[in-house]
């Protein structure tokens, strides 16, 4: 049986959010070099990866716009090449200014390109069937990205040094990346005289239904807001609080290099399997239940943090954390799609990814202005439970019945 080529497109979409993801994600691996190099406390560095996230969220209503408008092929391509020119001149920074301006502007402008927005577009022109299985596979490039580039990020610290770490990353996105994309990624089946995987949607052509729509009217719905929000506090506990602050804690607890490369790999590795068996089952059963299941494990693990004394402990949380970590992704985007179908999907998801980024930014810089502080994550980590509980009961008191709208 021949291979459909949204397979293959699904292919390099993965491949370029599992690099650019990948090269975002070990921020967390550059905190205490940068400190040390630019005489920065963590407030400091934790407010660069919080400007970086304010960006990256701006930025990706816009990109939704754009990709209705121009499609992802060129936005994804554009994208992963301004992020391995800026990864590249960061190695020149001699002040904290231009590390600030490179990373937190020119880096997550990239990264907003080459992220959830595109691949959800792509998805969903590309595949009528098995769609929530292809969210899934697409977001485990994150989980990919995480599990290799994080702790390979650590290796070449130890060995070159963060500039010529960074270096190595940015040509990797140049001269493999890039290319990829360019030869395999395209914007639509009619692109290859094809139809999408699992045929034309019955339901006929949801980007027409979308432009007779008002692009504002979504903010009048208390649906959108009920999960809007709880994807604001996954933002906070996720990419903003564990991916900025979980190498840091583990270093304060003298965790070897090797036992928190260790944590970050496990929690990568069950993410990825976490994404992948939340995208299948999306497919099957009510993304209302699973998030709220998502949201409860996730503050339950965070209590192994507040104990965290012995290295098995912080890799049993990584395990635990790690299978509700992005699982909440797929889920959360077809709650979109089913209840907002008549909007447009770029639009929609773009403002869903910025509420996901505003908490990223405040869980990146509140625990770190936290620490500063009181030189201990404990209050972050209980503020962090409290969130996750309010995301339950929002996400609770959705529509049981999940049609569009």
């Amino acid at each position: 049986m021949k291979l459909h080529y949204g397979w293959i497109v699904l292919f390099a979409t993965f491949f370029a959010l599992f690099a650019v993801q990948g090269v975002r994600l070990a921020f967390g691996a550059f905190i205490i070099p940068w400190e040390n190099e630019f005489s920065l406390d963590r407030s400091m560095t934790s407010l660069i990866s919080t400007v970086s996230f304010i960006v990256y969220g701006l930025s990706q209503p816009v990109v939704g716009r754009l990709i209705d408008r121009y499609g992802a092929r060129m936005i994804v391509i554009g994208s992963t090449a301004l992020v391995g020119v800026s990864v590249i001149l960061t190695a020149m920074t001699q002040q904290s200014w231009q590390l600030f301006l490179l990373y937190g502007f020119f880096v997550s402008l990239g990264v907003g390109g080459a992220s959830n927005v595109a691949a959800a577009a792509i998805v969903t022109k590309w595949f009528t069937a098995k769609r929530g299985f292809a969210l899934g596979i697409v977001e485990a490039g994150f989980g990919v990205g995480q599990m290799i580039m994080v702790p390979g990020s650590l290796l070449l610290i130890q060995v070159m040094g963060w500039r010529g770490t960074v270096v190595v990353l940015g040509l990797f996105l140049l001269l493999l990346v890039v290319p990829v994309v360019v030869f395999l990624l395209r914007n639509q089946p009619a692109d290859k005289n094809l139809s999408p995987y699992g045929g034309v949607n019955e339901q006929g052509d949801t980007v027409a239904e979308n432009k007779n729509s008002s692009l504002w009217s979504v903010f009048a719905v208390y649906k959108f807001w009920f999960i809007i929000m709880p994807f604001v506090i996954c933002g906070f506990t996720t990419t903003g609080l564990m991916d900025t602050h979980l190498i840091p804690f583990a270093h304060d607890h003298g965790f070897s290099t090797q036992v928190t490369g260790s944590a970050v790999s496990i929690l990568a590795a069950f993410n990825i399997a976490g994404i992948i068996l939340s995208g299948y089952l999306a497919d099957r059963w009510s993304s209302r239940r699973m998030l709220i299941f998502f949201y409860s494990v996730r503050s339950l693990s965070l209590i192994l943090l507040l104990v965290s004394h012995e290295p098995v402990l912080l890799l049993i949380f990584a395990a635990v954390f790690g299978l509700v970590d992005f699982a909440t992704v797929a889920p959360t985007q077809l709650l979109v799609t089913k209840h907002f179908n008549k909007h447009r999907v770029g639009f929609i998801i773009g403002w869903l990814f910025l509420g996901h980024q505003v908490g990223s930014a405040l869980g990146s810089y509140i625990p770190g202005l936290l620490y500063s502080h009181n030189n201990s994550y404990s209050s972050a980590f209980y503020a962090a439970i409290f969130l996750l509980v309010l995301a339950v009961i929002m996400t609770y008191l959705l529509p049981k019945k999940e049609l569009a709208s």
